[in-house]
C-alpha cells in the first residue's frame, strides 16, 4: 500500500516536466485518486501488472513529483468550517513574491495558494467557521508585510472540488 507523504503539504507543486507519463501511469493515478488506500496488488489487477512492478511505477511517479502526496478527503462543515472564501492578494510594490508566499504559508486557515496573472499576485482559499472568523482572517492577511490589498469572494456552495483530468 502506498505510504502517505506529508512532506509535500507546503512545497510548491512543480512536477518534473520531463517525466514521461504513459497510459499505465495514468490508469494508476486515476485509481489512486479514486482510492488512495488501494494496495499495490489492487492497483496491479487494475492495470495488469505485478504488485512489485506497480510499486516501482508509483515510487517513480512520487520521486518525479507527479504524485505529490496522499490525504484523507474530509467534509469541511463536519469540522466546523462552514465558510469558504477565495481571497485575491494584491501585492505591494516593494514586496518579493517568495517572501509574501512564505508569509501566507504561515496562516493556518489558508488551504490553497495560487500565484496568478492579473491584478492579484496570489489567490488563496480559506476555510473558517463563520463570517466573524473570515473578518478576522482578512485582518490578519492585510497586516502581512507585502499585502497591499485584498479582494474577497465568499463561496456560497461547492459543486465539486479537486477534479484533475487524468486521461490522455
Amino acid at each position: 500500500m502506498p505510504t502517505p507523504d506529508h512532506s509535500t503539504a507546503k512545497r510548491p507543486i512543480r512536477p518534473n516536466v520531463t517525466q514521461h507519463v504513459d497510459s499505465i501511469d495514468r490508469a494508476l493515478i486515476d485509481k489512486l485518486r479514486a482510492d488512495g488506500r488501494a494496495t499495490y496488488a489492487d492497483l496491479g489487477r487494475h492495470v495488469g501488472l505485478s504488485a512489485p512492478a506497480v510499486h516501482d511505477r508509483v515510487r517513480r511517479l512520487e520521486a518525479a513529483g507527479v504524485i505529490t502526496g496522499y490525504h484523507a478527503a474530509v467534509a469541511p462543515t463536519a469540522l466546523g468550517l462552514g465558510v469558504s472564501a477565495l481571497v485575491g492578494i494584491l501585492q505591494s510594490d516593494a514586496a518579493e513574491q517568495d517572501d509574501l508566499a512564505a508569509r501566507l504559508a504561515e496562516v493556518p486557515v489558508i488551504e490553497d495558494c495560487w500565484f496568478v496573472a492579473g491584478d492579484e499576485a496570489f489567490v488563496v482559499k480559506v476555510r473558517v467557521p463563520d463570517v466573524d472568523a473570515l473578518e478576522h482572517t482578512l485582518g490578519v492577511l492585510r497586516r502581512i508585510p507585502g499585502v497591499g490589498r485584498t479582494r474577497t469572494t465568499v463561496v456560497l456552495s461547492t459543486r465539486w472540488e479537486g477534479r484533475v483530468q487524468v486521461t490522455e
